[in-house]
């Protein structure tokens, strides 16, 4: 029985030798993950391949002698280019030398336009990226620079947006010229984002405006009466809770709701009034939502077009940078995301509702 009684203790001792490295590693891992940043700057030159889709739409609609003229003008080009630029890093060579104002611009370059993506949802958690890329774009830009947001909301929370709409803000308040540009839909808070833009452009079926304020909260009150069930809620200043879910509401907690509403609706047309001075506010506040077709009579809109024209429109002036913050996303929050996604899918596509 001894060898069994050294063979138990053989194994303890290596269970807690493996026990004690997983806790190590386990702790190391762990300090990782604090100390790891949460997401990464991606910036990408799109100006070539926004460049090659022209390309090779002109070519296309091109007989044989045109392209072959076509390209050796390109070729041309691209040669002058690269010659501008050669004669430019020797300018900046003889200006450091000379300690002369390095700030002075080669006729070569190019101001830059940078293109900032929001794809907002109701609770607004996106406004985290959004500053993280106006950050970096307000440390870089220059007078002649621009900015392109291309933003699609259906609006959401009332501190989420107007956190937001703070944030683009800070291109006025800098006398950067920003662009904002909807495909689908800039309604609400998302509307609230973009008329800080000195522009709007907007695809001809999207929706914007919905400048109004909505509340809906469910009230299970009798449910819980009918099931012998209190609640009971304490609070201290009268208006510390105007309606609740569970408790029974009263008209004086209505009507304090309603005037909370209201005053907030009144933030929100006075936010749209300073940045569009053109807007009737009155006509426009009415938490109605327009085409943009519609919404240009009405000055909602500066301009009817989609994002990829105005982007190609640009070209020739502007080398085009897309800035996005990429947030380090957890395996869970992925596939929560593909469920979601899934799921609308299936009911859009079974809905036979057209907006």
């Amino acid at each position: 029985m001894e060898w069994f009684f050294q063979y138990i203790i053989f194994l303890a001792e290596t269970v807690t030798v493996v026990l004690a490295i997983v806790v190590v590693l386990l702790f190391i891992i762990v300090q990782r993950k604090k100390s790891a940043p949460q997401g990464a700057l991606e910036i990408k030159d799109i100006t070539v391949e926004y460049q090659d889709i022209k390309e090779t739409m002109q070519l296309s609609i091109m007989d044989e002698a045109e392209a072959k003229q076509f390209h050796k003008t390109q070729k041309k080009i691209k040669k002058q280019e690269q010659k501008k630029a050669k004669q430019a890093q020797k300018n900046n060579a003889s200006k450091k030398e000379q300690d002369t104002d390095i700030e002075n611009k080669s006729p070569a370059q190019k101001p830059m336009c940078y293109v900032l993506s929001f794809n907002g949802s109701v609770d607004a958690h996106e406004v985290e990226d959004l500053r993280q890329e106006v950050t970096a774009v307000l440390a870089v830009i220059k007078p002649d620079d621009k900015v392109l947001l291309k933003l699609e909301s259906p609006g959401g929370v009332v501190h989420g947006y107007g956190l937001a709409a703070s944030q683009l803000m800070r291109f006025k308040q800098r006398n950067i010229h920003l662009t904002a540009m909807v495909d689908k839909v800039a309604a609400s808070g998302g509307y609230m984002m973009a008329c800080t833009a000195n522009q709007i452009i907007a695809a001809p079926f999207a929706i914007v405006g919905s400048i109004g304020v909505v509340a809906q909260i469910p009230n299970f009150h009798r449910l819980l009466k009918k099931n012998e069930i209190d609640v009971e809620l304490q609070t201290a200043g009268q208006f510390k809770r105007t309606l609740t879910m569970f408790g029974e509401n009263t008209e004086e907690g209505r009507q304090k709701f309603q005037q909370e509403l209201e005053e907030t609706h009144l933030l929100f047309k006075d936010f749209v009034a300073q940045n569009r001075p053109i807007l009737n506010i009155d006509d426009v506040a009415t938490g109605e939502h327009w085409f943009a077709l519609q919404a240009q009579e009405k000055g909602l809109v500066d301009e009817i077009g989609t994002s990829d024209d105005y982007i190609l429109s640009q070209l020739d002036n502007y080398k085009i940078i897309a800035v996005k913050y990429q947030r380090r996303r957890k395996i869970s929050d992925r596939l929560a995301k593909n469920v979601v996604s899934g799921v609308e899918k299936l009911f859009f596509r079974n809905s036979r509702t057209i907006y």
